[in-house]
């Protein structure tokens, strides 16, 4: 098959003497958050390994019991270190949203607003309008400005080596430095359907598998933790792409 020009992950390298940890979507997942990045600490210390970077894909929050602890890790691990990086997701947009405005925030109360609520301490009511807002308002009162600021801070994409990092993918066609903050996202269809190659490899999540899928064009490493308790990582050091998971069951 004639995929174009473009870069294949086969022969996809990564930076000069900086090892890549991409890890996928987390939900809630605070145990196995905290055990990724023990397995990559020891990895770090096992190798002697100089420089590298952890990227986190986005989705920190909703379906899972504990995202209250993972916005806090995850602010404090990135203001303490630059090299960990976290990428904005769409639950993490929809949680802004909720924040900002409530009324108009659908994905936050239908795909796990209530349990990321319940982390902080709050029960979200949504059937009146009233009790809508009084629980967001408790919510509000409740979050940390750290984690309000992580995700207000969140970047959409970022780039290493022969590798282009973001949530949920890119628009055939587009520039990758010219791709729309939703896209980068939100989109599916369109990603998933192309069967050219790129300027880099897509890293991404968004779409749960059970399995990392490794396409010539894209690796999608959401492997669904909240439910399973498998968080994976995509590692690159140099031409080696390997995979590291944890196994905590749900």
């Amino acid at each position: 098959m004639n995929l174009g020009k473009g870069i294949d992950y086969t022969n996809a390298t990564g930076p000069d003497g900086i090892r890549i940890y991409a890890i996928g979507d987390v939900h809630g997942r605070f145990d196995c958050l905290s055990r990724m990045h023990e397995m990559i600490a020891d990895e770090i210390a096992r190798d002697h390994i100089a420089d590298w970077r952890i990227i986190h894909l986005g989705d920190y929050a909703d379906r899972g019991p504990q995202s209250r602890e993972v916005l806090d890790f995850l602010a404090r691990a990135s203001a303490r270190d630059e090299r960990i990086i976290a990428l904005c997701g769409n639950h993490d947009e929809g949680f802004l949203d909720f924040l900002a405005n409530p009324q108009d925030a659908y994905l936050f109360i239908d795909y796990g607003g209530f349990d990321t609520a319940a982390s902080y301490g709050v029960e979200l009511r949504t059937m009146r309008r009233d009790e809508l807002f009084e629980s967001h308002c408790q919510l509000l009162s409740a979050m940390p400005d750290s984690h309000l600021q992580f995700l207000r801070d969140l970047k959409h994409s970022v780039t290493f080596g022969d590798f282009f990092f973001c949530h949920a993918g890119v628009r055939p066609g587009v520039a990758l430095d010219s791709q729309s903050t939703h896209d980068l996202c939100w989109i599916r269809g369109e990603f998933h359907n192309h069967r050219g190659l790129y300027d880099k490899v897509i890293v991404h999540g968004h779409t749960p598998c059970r399995e990392p899928e490794v396409l010539p064009s894209r690796v999608n490493v959401d492997t669904k933790a909240f439910a399973t308790g498998r968080l994976t990582a995509l590692v690159i050091d140099g031409k080696e792409k390997r995979f590291i998971a944890t196994d905590l069951g749900r």
